[in-house]
């Protein structure tokens, strides 16, 4: 049986993995993994079933038993639509925790795996390249000045604030009012965040971030989404020919 093509990309985050990895998806007309957000909707099962971050056993059964689906760009847990949630800062710090906890990756590790169908995948996350898909034919590692990579989040955050959907997290007081915090304001907190996010992503026991030995480096921070697309293609097409 012929072995259905793998792209791997991974990145720290807010690199444009994610960006990157859905257009070349709908340029080779290839399935689309976002593994993050997999990690995201365990969190939020867990909360919305009350099971504690520190309990890795309940988590671990919570993420392998979750009616996940992911639908016209949503997310639906058991046919309820949590994709603000999901997608939120808060939803990106909870799956940076419990993504460390080994019971939980093993729990999603099948569930990551079954994305793989004909006529392709591309995948992004931390770990692609590494662990879940190691026989990858194109392994991609992409990434950003951390100083720009602070810049994008906190264009996103800010274009949100007039959102009725606004991303909570960063941007967000306790008592859920929206702080319309000024731009360099929430660019120091955005940068100071992801810095944390990557020492904790790249220390981690388990799966750490990190560059496969034999992945292609992306750096985007000068690139457009269309040119670090383009730049992947080039190169799929050029793995493809070697085969």
């Amino acid at each position: 049986m012929p072995v259905v093509p793998v792209i791997a990309i991974d990145g720290p985050s807010a690199s444009g993995k994610g960006a990157v990895a859905q257009r070349v998806a709908q340029r080779l007309g290839f399935h689309y993994l976002d593994s993050g957000a997999i990690y995201r909707a365990a969190g939020v099962a867990a909360r919305i079933a009350g099971i504690s971050l520190d309990d890795e056993a309940a988590l671990a059964g919570c993420g392998a038993a979750m009616d996940l689906e992911f639908r016209d760009g949503g997310v639906l847990l058991a046919g309820r639509d949590v994709t603000a949630d999901v997608r939120s800062e808060e939803g990106g710090r909870t799956a940076s925790r419990i993504a460390t906890l080994p019971l939980l990756r093993a729990a999603l590790l099948a569930r990551q795996q079954r994305f793989r169908q004909a006529p392709g995948l591309v995948a992004d996350g931390r770990d692609m390249a590494t662990v879940v898909f190691p026989d990858a034919g194109l392994k991609v590692f992409l990434t950003a000045d951390v100083a720009e990579r602070a810049r994008r989040r906190a264009l996103q955050l800010a274009a949100a604030q007039d959102a009725a959907d606004a991303p909570k997290g960063l941007i967000e007081k306790e008592n859920s009012a929206i702080i319309r915090a000024p731009f360099d304001t929430v660019l120091a907190a955005v940068l100071a965040e992801l810095v944390e996010r990557d020492e904790r992503d790249s220390a981690r026991s388990v799966a750490p971030l990190k560059r496969a030995a034999d992945a292609r480096v992306l750096d985007t921070t000068a690139l457009s989404i269309d040119e670090a697309v383009d730049a992947v293609c080039l190169w799929y097409q050029g793995a493809q020919a070697q085969h």
